[in-house]
Parts: structure tokens; sequence; C-alpha cells
């Protein structure tokens, strides 16, 4: 996800790459960023995130929850804003983002797919509808190296579609179905997740009713829309001091 970012910068002539960050012991440390893509940026792969964003007015990141943390506190003293589309947070770790988000402005959000969140969109009118008719399963898939589960997408609908329904997410959800649950329960949503192969992403609402089926569907082939939709939430924040916000917000579908 980190070179078809940097490649996607490099298209953007909006943007210019200022940084770039890399774990420790990656192998492209030290090299230009730009190398993959037989382009010469000045811009060199560090593994030092104070380093790496010295020079940076935002930082895109799509890293693991602990890495994202890590950037935080470097963010806040450079007054760096930040795009974050990393999964996996815990209650206390989210807690940390929406503190810092009170001295920076951070757009959060499981996918930064523009598809994706007009497919948000279109869940929640659907789930308001069906909300007391219908039972409500999301099925996710994605490749062998995804770590968490349900994705961090299939969560924010989940999020959704209990507030649509008026139910509680926490007391509502059932992942997987096992062991033995019993019969479904009114107003229950399910969760299901697909691992294999290199599945970038999809994900779909089953809407049962008595007598037919409703089912949504989005599917990624290419981790280039992360990347625009990120790009898109760099141009979103230029004249913002503060705040949390999500993809909605960019997109202008609140």
């Amino acid at each position: 996800m980190g070179q078809i970012l940097v490649q996607a910068a490099l298209e953007d002539r909006s943007v210019q790459l200022a940084g770039a960050l890399a774990r420790a012991g990656s192998e492209w440390t030290g090299r230009d960023a730009g190398a993959r893509f037989g382009q010469t940026t000045g811009v060199a792969v560090s593994e030092d995130i104070e380093a790496g964003l010295a020079k940076v007015e935002y930082l895109i990141d799509f890293t693991s929850a602990e890495y994202t943390l890590a950037c935080l506190p470097v963010a806040r003293r450079h007054g760096i804003k930040l795009v974050i589309g990393t999964t996996g947070f815990s209650e206390q770790q989210r807690a940390g983002i929406e503190i810092a988000s009170r001295a920076l402005p951070i757009v959060l959000a499981p996918n930064m797919s523009m598809g994706v969140n007009l497919y948000l969109k279109l869940i929640e009118t659907a789930a308001r509808l069906f909300k007391d008719r219908y039972d409500i399963e999301i099925i996710e898939a994605h490749h062998r190296h995804k770590a968490d589960a349900p994705s961090g997408t299939a969560l924010k609908m989940g999020e959704i579609i209990a507030r649509a329904t008026g139910c509680d997410l926490s007391k509502m959800s059932v992942c997987g179905r096992t062991p033995i649950t019993g019969a479904r329960k009114p107003l229950e949503i399910g969760f299901s997740a697909i691992r294999g192969g290199d599945i970038v992403g999809d994900h779909t609402v089953l809407f049962a009713g008595e007598g037919e089926r409703i089912e949504l569907t989005h599917r990624s082939s290419s981790r280039a829309s992360y990347a625009l939709g990120a790009l898109r939430a760099v141009h979103f924040l230029a004249d913002k001091t503060s705040g949390l916000f999500d993809m909605q917000d960019v997109l202008g579908l609140r």
C-alpha cells in the first residue's frame, strides 16, 4: 500500500512527496522512494519516524495500530495533518487518536475508497428501510495476510447499520456463528470473514426477508482506489486546524 501511495503522489501534480517511512529491516530503507517506478525523487525511505517526518505537512498512514500510535506524538510536535487508513485499533488506541485530533486535523477511515464510502451511504438507507423485517448479515473477504477480522470496513458497516436500525452493535453483533448460537435473534447483525489468496477486499451486506433477498456488494480490484481517496482526504484537510473526520465528511455525504 505504501508503494501505491508513493506512485499516486508522484502522479498527482497538486502534491509533492516529502518523506517516506518503512518499518525496521525493510529492503527499501535508504533507497529513493521513487526507485521502484524508475524515478528519482530525492526522498530516501527512512526507518526513523522523526527524521522521516521532518519536512512533511501531511502523513498518510496505512500501517498497523501500534505504528500509527508511534507516529502520533511526532505528528503533534511538528503540526503534521494525518490521514489514517490503518485498521484494528482497540478502544484505548482510538481514544488516543481522538485526543490527538483536538490539536491536529485527522481523517480516520477504515476504507478510503470513494466507491466504498458511497456504498456505506446506500446500506445505511437500506438498513433504515428494512430494519425490522429483514435479517442483516455482513460478509467480507480479504487476502491471506490481513491480520484483523472482521475487517475495519465491515465493522464500520456494522456501526452504520446499528445506528440506522436503532440497536447496540456491541450487544447485537454475532461473528462467525460458532459454536452453536441457536436460532437467529431479531435485529442481530452477523459478520463472516474470509481470508485467502490476494483478495484486495470484497464486502457484501445481505438483507434476507420473507420471499426475497437483497445483496449489496462492493469489490476492490486494486488498492489504487484507496490511494486516490487518501489524496482527496489530504486536500480536504488543507484548511482544517483540528478535528476528527472520516471519508463521509471528505466526500460531503453527511
